[in-house]
């Protein structure tokens, strides 16, 4: 779509009093990916109001829609990542299948693809076989290691990345094991947001130059940023961080879990001189200890003292209303049913499955952009075959 149709469709829309826009309306979007990254990063396309189609294998589909739990026909995960796209189902490796392909290829204005580098090349749907058939198309690549480098075509999963990364090494206290992270890290910070931010970026240049590109991304590359303090000691100062020793990592009374009298914990974050003030005087610690550059362990202790005689309700009573910067560690059910979260409308948004209505995955979108909250489908497997041209005779 045109920068003009955009502006025209925007201006439409304000005229009727509705301020929202769905900024990528009429952008079409073909999805070679399966599992968490490729469908994460077109469920975020698709809610800003791209048409997206799953490109499928016969029979059998993502992978995910086998996961358990089901809801109904297909798993809860697949329901959430796939909210509001199209499925096709067409075996590549048959005979005539980028023919069946070809028009959904010309009239695509993005294509994201997540297998091994090679395996596209292979199937005749690589980047440089299908700019010749539509030169404006925005191609994304999105793999572990990336299309080059010794490690290319080396398989792992996101915990392998993250151990690859130097990540995992960085929190571990002295004699423990790395915490195992509770989150996919590389697959959605690493793989998902990267590729909707190259893909808005390679069609923004298109509108510029006219021209389609191709991306290559790699989970293992986008783990890096999160490590920005850690890369800029090492390779800058050529200081090395110590693990669990460092300010964000365990070293410091100013940003540290704590243990409550009933277990819990209490997450203390007061980096800033005022906030350690006021920290401070909420749990009583002794003046000989509150310079905490004297001597970091004893202040560490004695922190760790005061917030263990009390329960974690004590101390969140105690914080209420101070800048303190200090949390109570929620279990999932309490974060979830807390009130900013529905507040925030968090979970205004639903997904359609198994003959009921459940809250979507929250994704980063804002409503400006999206359709009024309410429930919305994920597709059938194959359920939009009649988009494909016919079998070859």
């Amino acid at each position: 779509m045109s920068r003009l149709l955009l502006v025209i469709t925007y201006i439409a829309l304000l005229m009727d009093g509705d301020e929202r826009m769905r900024p990528l309306e009429g952008i079409r979007v073909l999805d070679f990916s399966t599992l968490l990254p490729g469908p994460m990063a077109t469920l975020i396309l698709a809610e800003a109001g791209a048409e997206v189609i799953k490109i499928e294998r016969p029979a059998i589909g993502d992978e995910a829609r086998a996961y358990e739990p089901r809801v109904g026909r297909d798993s809860l995960v697949f329901a959430q990542l796939n909210r509001g796209k199209r499925s096709i189902t067409i075996d590549l490796k048959a005979k005539g299948a980028v023919e069946r392909l070809k028009p959904l290829i010309v009239s695509a204005d993005v294509l994201i693809e997540q297998f091994r580098p090679g395996v596209m090349e292979r199937l005749g749907l690589d980047y440089e076989a299908l700019r010749v058939i539509n030169p404006k198309l925005i191609y994304c690549s999105l793999s572990g290691y990336g299309r080059t480098g010794p490690k290319a075509g080396k398989a792992a999963h996101d915990l392998n990345y993250v151990a690859e990364s130097g990540m995992l090494s960085l929190t571990p206290r002295e004699g423990m094991a790395p915490t195992l992270p509770a989150t996919l890290i590389a697959d959605i910070g690493g793989g998902a947001f990267p590729a909707v931010i190259n893909i808005l970026l390679g069609l923004q240049g298109r509108i510029a130059t006219g021209k389609g590109c191709h991306i290559d991304l790699s989970m293992n590359d986008n783990v890096l940023p999160f490590l920005y303090w850690a890369i800029g000691e090492g390779l800058g100062l050529q200081r090395w961080p110590r693990p669990g020793q460092e300010k964000v990592t365990g070293g410091s009374a100013r940003y540290n879990l704590y243990r409550t009298s009933d277990d819990r914990y209490i997450a203390a974050a007061p980096l800033e001189q005022r906030f350690w003030e006021e920290f401070c005087n909420v749990i009583g610690l002794p003046e000989t200890l509150r310079d905490d550059s004297r001597d970091p362990a004893a202040t560490m202790v004695g922190v760790a003292a005061a917030i263990g005689v009390e329960t974690a309700e004590h101390w969140r009573r105690a914080f209420d209303g101070v800048d303190a910067c200090v949390s109570v560690v929620a279990t999932l059910e309490e974060a979830l049913n807390d009130p900013h979260y529905r507040a925030r409308g968090a979970f205004a948004y639903c997904v359609a499955a198994g003959g009921r209505a459940m809250p979507a995955v929250p994704i980063p979108v804002d409503a400006t952009f999206r359709l009024d909250p309410g429930a919305c489908g994920y597709p059938e497997l194959g359920e939009a075959n009649a988009l494909l041209s016919a079998e070859d005779p």
